[in-house]
């Protein structure tokens, strides 16, 4: 390419950067808007993670190509070099917009290296600067997008390039430029599909320009050969040998990508293209109107706008309108510069037929005179055909600036539009700046256009300014009224402002508008893929409502039948039915949505959510290694594959879990969860200091986490650091003043340590405000009477705590010591009662020393835990009880028996599992 561009002089190349840079400096402030969005923002193809094979499987916009809802254009270079972008900068606008300031430079100088094929040295460089300028080329290089029509100019020129190089001294053949052609071909073409149409340009190229040919003097040639009165000359057929070879090169290009898009064309609305679906005579009248209007963007570019599908150029239905002498005029111009340039010989005609060469041909696959497109008008897709333009001008000024009259008006217009040119290009790029910009600058052109409205909506939508977004949504209804899209968008913004009545009813507007079916015909061919969501949003509005569940299913399994490829109604309808407690239904549609799509992550995850609800935890978690797999930064599987480990209890899955929740926590550093659940397994691990270190960051991230507040002060009663746990406890029962095992876990820590009985007594009281039928918490305050020495009061207490768990043999235990008690205090009496008629402190810790060894015998409590990932885990937690009362001196015999008593109990809570479960 630099040896092509050998004779491009530093200065010119100098003064081409300069312009540009001025023109598009403020291009680097602008963002991803439009396109952009599901090109760069949107597309896993970009992300390192992403296999480079799925770049050549892929579309542009990174949907598989053998997906119906793929617009099947295939660029896998121009995607290559986004992910490049994003290896170096991720996200970063700016060095996307200026790779692409970069590629428009290039493209202009290569531009001037043509141009001067055909126009002097001056002439030459008033068409690059004409093309540098243009505000028409706005859409493709200031939209990141853009860089489609970028990179395959740049090939598209250097193809040409090689072709002009390809013809011998004595007019033989060169053969290497002609492979280079080839090649350069292909890589266009892998840019965009536009590319290809060099291969037309180098023919006519090598017919009327490189052998000299006028249509004349080849019918002339062609009349005597059909006569018999002459042969084919030996010039003519190195000329057919050479055009034989590039035409025959170009279909086996085209054959590859019809094999590409697996012989299916893009499906498109009519709000797309109305004219697409219109009958004769509106279509054919319709699709050659657009031509001039074309062809007026690029004489005066001062109304450009991003979108001109829908409503925006009305149908031109009858030969009586006005809009068809456009037509007229525009291809009695045409045809005359066609006349003009193939019948005559000379240079002017050379340059004029190369000019229409590089107009009319790039032009070919978006005319919809193969094929229907997309849109109606496209600003980006005049790049290449703005070259031929420019040469034209170019041309026609050098013509005028030779007549000495016209020399000085002639360097004055020039100056003129490059000058306003610049500006216009200059104040355009600030469009693009953001998405509210952009399109509320195409509704200043035009406001027939629904689409305009809905993505202003969208912009304001995005950042959260629902009611002024429904506004516009409600005008694109109005605009066009039967646009199921602007339905949707009106229904989903009523939801997202709680108006779930509004909501349900434009969703049924929408529904209503949805084409029936007819038998035999395939449903998708007639409808855009993504307005089939009017049932999956409807269906997802009214699952709200517990009595509407079927109701939603219905609606999932009509938009199913419609188009049994449907993935998203599979994916919705397995969550519906995980709700309708279905998981083996679930797993049917899981399982049918892995059938269309087993390169999904999400899909993998989801059923290894339903082998979860149906008790298979080793099937899940192969589930969650799989989603994995396949995106190794999937938040909800890094988090509850980790929790499934460990409630496996297997300790060989320990390692990898915290591996896990580490990495979890890496994602998502905000998300207390992750260190709250790392402290968890610290505490399995029985790794104390660890396990405070990540409950204290849980706490920091999230004051009020409920879980990480209890399990902490737990973890300091059981380490011996009660005290400590004091604080912790009183910040829990602060946000929730009714937690029941703070409530006990507090005030046994204030009897046992504190031996602040009121304090104690109150905790206990306030458990059976809640809960009259909470044992623990009753038989706690029975213990709380019997320091108080009320045992008439500890022993009916204890005998209501017996008759809520008749089967505790603990409770049992001790109102037969409490009775006990109560009889040999009796038998004291009668002797010698003391004065207050209360048992000794002797007698009261002996039988309290006995109460609370057996205290400690009681069932161990569950803790619940926090846990908002979609899967719940069990860990058993005890609540550690002082038992290192003093006791006065007794017989070694009973100091051995409390002594054996103590040790079991302790050794009893060392072994109890502590217990998680979700809250």
């Amino acid at each position: 390419l630099l040896e092509k561009m050998a004779d491009v002089s530093l200065k010119e190349a100098a003064l081409i950067v300069g312009v540009v840079a001025a023109c598009y400096w403020n291009s680097l402030f602008c963002g991803f808007v439009f396109d952009d969005v599901s090109a760069i923002l949107d597309n896993k193809d970009l992300h390192p993670s992403t296999p480079l094979k799925n770049l050549f499987q892929n579309d542009f916009w990174g949907t598989p190509m053998s997906e119906e809802r793929s617009h099947k254009s295939y660029r896998p270079l121009t995607v290559l070099t986004f992910r490049l972008n994003y290896l170096f900068s991720e996200l970063n606008a700016v060095y996307y917009h200026f790779l692409n300031l970069v590629f428009h430079v290039v493209v202009c100088v290569v531009f001037l290296k043509v141009c001067k094929l055909f126009l002097d040295n001056r002439s030459s460089v008033v068409a690059s600067l004409l093309f540098a300028v243009h505000p028409i080329h706005t859409e493709a290089v200031t939209g990141v997008v853009g860089r489609a029509e970028l990179l395959s100019s740049i090939f598209f020129l250097a193809a040409f390039l090689s072709y002009t190089k390809s013809k011998g001294p004595d007019n033989t053949i060169v053969w290497t430029p002609i492979a280079v052609t080839v090649f350069l071909v292909a890589v266009a073409t892998l840019c965009k599909e536009q590319g290809i149409t060099v291969v037309g340009i180098c023919c006519v190229y090598e017919v009327f320009i490189a052998q000299g040919y006028t249509l004349p003097v080849l019918l002339d040639t062609a009349v005597q050969i059909l006569r018999g009165k002459g042969s084919i000359p030996f010039s003519m057929l190195q000329t057919l040998l050479k055009l034989i070879v590039l035409m025959f090169s170009t279909l086996l290009l085209v054959v590859v990508r019809v094999q590409v898009i697996q012989s299916q064309l893009p499906v498109f609305t009519r709000f797309d293209n109305p004219a697409a679906v219109s009958p004769s005579p509106a279509r054919q009248l319709t699709f050659n109107y657009l031509l001039p209007v074309n062809a007026w963007l690029l004489l005066n570019p001062s109304e450009l706008c991003c979108d001109w599908t829908m409503g925006t150029i009305p149908l031109v239905e009858s030969l009586l309108d006005v809009r068809n002498v456009a037509t007229l005029t525009f291809f009695c111009f045409l045809g005359s510069l066609i006349v003009f340039s193939l019948r005559y010989p000379g240079e002017s005609s050379k340059t004029v037929l190369m000019a229409l060469c590089l107009i009319v041909l790039p032009f070919i696959p978006a005319s919809n005179l193969f094929f229907p497109v997309g849109f109606v008008v496209a600003e980006r897709v005049l790049y290449v055909p703005s070259m031929g333009f420019c040469i034209l001008v170019a041309h026609g000024w050098k013509k005028l600036s030779n007549k000495s009259v016209l020399r000085k008006i002639s360097w004055v217009c020039l100056a003129a539009v490059l000058l306003t040119h610049a500006l216009k290009t200059l104040h355009r790029n600030w469009d693009w700046e953001s998405e509210y910009t952009l399109f509320m600058s195409a509704l200043k052109v035009n406001k027939n256009n629904a689409k305009l409205w809905n993505n202003v909506g969208h912009a304001l939508e995005n950042e959260k300014n629902f009611e002024r977004a429904l506004q516009f949504f409600i005008q694109a209804t109005q605009v066009q009224p039967d646009d199921i899209g602007a339905h949707m968008n009106v229904g989903r913004t009523y939801k997202n402002l709680n108006k779930t009545k509004e909501a349900e009813e434009s969703y049924m507007i929408a529904k209503s508008l949805m084409p029936q079916i007819i038998p035999g015909k395939k449903y998708a061919a007639r409808v855009a893929p993504n307005h089939l969501n009017v049932y999956i949003n409807l269906a997802n509005l009214i699952r709200a409502n517990e009595s509407r569940l079927e109701e939603a299913d219905q609606l999932y399994r009509q938009a199913i039948s419609m188009r049994p490829d449907f993935k998203q109604a599979y994916i919705s309808r397995g969550e519906l039915l995980l709700k309708m407690n279905k998981p083996l239904k679930a797993k049917e549609a899981y399982l049918r949505a892995l059938d269309l799509d087993r390169n999904n992550a999400d899909l993998w995850y989801n059923l290894a959510i339903v082998y979860i609800e149906l008790k298979d935890p080793t099937e899940a978690l192969k589930n969650f290694n799989r989603a994995l797999e396949l995106n190794p930064t999937h938040k909800l599987a890094l988090f509850n594959s980790a929790l499934l480990m460990q409630e496996s209890g297997d300790a060989r899955l320990r390692p990898e879990a915290k591996q896990r929740l580490l990495h979890y926590v890496k994602e998502e550093p905000q998300d207390a969860n992750g260190y709250f659940n790392l402290g968890m397994l610290a505490m399995d691990d029985k790794k104390d200091m660890e396990a405070e270190a990540w409950m204290k960051k849980a706490i920091r991230l999230q004051p009020n986490f409920r879980s990480a507040l209890f399990n902490l002060a737990l973890l300091y009663s059981q380490t011996g650091k009660e005290l400590m746990a004091l604080p912790v406890l009183e910040d829990l029962l602060r946000y929730y003043p009714d937690h029941t095992k703070g409530l006990i876990l507090k005030g046994d820590i204030l009897m046992n340590q504190k031996k602040d009985i009121v304090g104690a007594k109150m905790c206990f009281e306030k458990i059976l405000e809640l809960d009259p039928t909470n044992v623990q918490g009753k038989h706690n305050l029975c213990v709380v009477y019997f320091e108080e020495r009320d045992l008439i009061k500890a022993e009916k207490c204890l005998v209501e705590t017996l008759a809520l768990a008749p089967h505790e043999e603990y409770i049992q235990r001790h109102l037969n010591i409490v009775r006990s008690k109560i009889a040999s205090l009796s038998a004291t009496e009668q002797s010698s009662l003391p004065a207050d008629g209360t048992a000794t402190a002797e007698e009261k810790k002996n039988s309290f020393q006995n109460l609370k060894e057996v205290k400690n015998e009681q069932k161990t409590t569950q803790t619940t835990v926090d846990n908002s990932k979609g899967h719940s885990k069990n860990k058993k937690r005890t609540e550690k009880n002082s038992m290192d009362k003093e006791t006065p001196k007794k017989s070694t015999k009973e100091i051995k028996d409390i002594e054996k008593k103590r040790v079991a109990a302790l050794k009893r809570l060392e072994e109890i599992e502590r217990i998680l479960n979700g809250e």
